[in-house]
C-alpha cells in the first residue's frame, strides 16, 4: 500500500481490478478537493461508470446524475450531467497534466467544473492552463490503465466505490 502522508485528503477507489489510491491537492485546488470529498462522502460516486475512455488520453467519471450503474444508467446521457451543487470556478496551476493526474472535466466555459474529473493516461501537456489539475494517482495506475475504451464504453466500468482515507 502507498504511503498516506494525508489521510484527509486521500481517496480509495475501488475499481474492478483493485484499489486506485488518490492524493487530492488542496493546496493547489482548494475548492475541488473539498467538493470531491464532499461527493465521497455521500456516496455520490459510488457505481458512477467511466463514461469516456480514450486510448492514450484519459479516463472520464463522474457524472452522478447520469452515471450511476447501480442506480439506473443511461448511458447515452452519462457525461452531460453533475451534481446538485453549483458548479466550481477554475483553479488553474502551473502543475502539469502528467500521467496520473487528476484533472475536473467542464464544458467549454472555464468556470462550469461540477462533479465529473478525468485520469490522464499519458502525460497530456496541451491541457496546462486549462483545467483544475486537484490530484494524481500515486497507487493503482495499472488499474487505471485496465479500465475499457469506449465513448460510451459499450459494458462501461465503473468505480465500485469510493471513500476519503481518513473515513476507511
Amino acid at each position: 500500500m502507498a504511503e498516506i502522508k494525508d489521510p484527509e485528503n486521500t481517496i480509495i477507489m475501488e475499481l474492478k481490478d483493485g484499489n486506485v489510491v488518490i492524493e487530492l491537492m488542496a493546496d493547489v485546488a482548494p475548492q475541488h478537493t473539498a467538493r470531491m470529498k464532499e461527493l465521497v462522502r455521500e456516496g455520490a460516486y459510488d457505481g458512477v461508470v467511466f463514461h469516456r475512455v480514450i486510448e492514450g488520453f484519459m479516463a472520464q467519471t463522474g457524472d452522478v446524475a447520469n452515471g450511476n450503474a447501480d442506480k439506473g444508467l443511461n448511458i447515452r446521457m452519462a457525461g452531460t450531467g453533475g451534481s446538485d451543487k453549483p458548479d466550481l470556478p477554475a483553479e488553474f496551476s502551473k502543475l502539469p497534466h502528467d500521467r496520473g493526474t487528476i484533472g475536473a472535466a467542464r464544458s467549454a466555459n472555464p468556470n462550469s467544473a461540477n462533479s465529473q474529473f478525468f485520469i490522464n493516461f499519458k502525460d497530456n501537456h496541451f491541457l496546462n492552463g486549462q483545467y483544475t489539475v486537484y490530484g494524481r494517482v500515486i497507487e493503482g495506475m495499472e488499474h487505471v490503465d485496465a479500465i475499457v475504451r469506449g465513448e460510451p464504453p459499450a459494458n462501461p466500468d465503473k468505480m465500485v466505490s469510493v471513500k476519503v482515507a481518513a473515513d476507511a
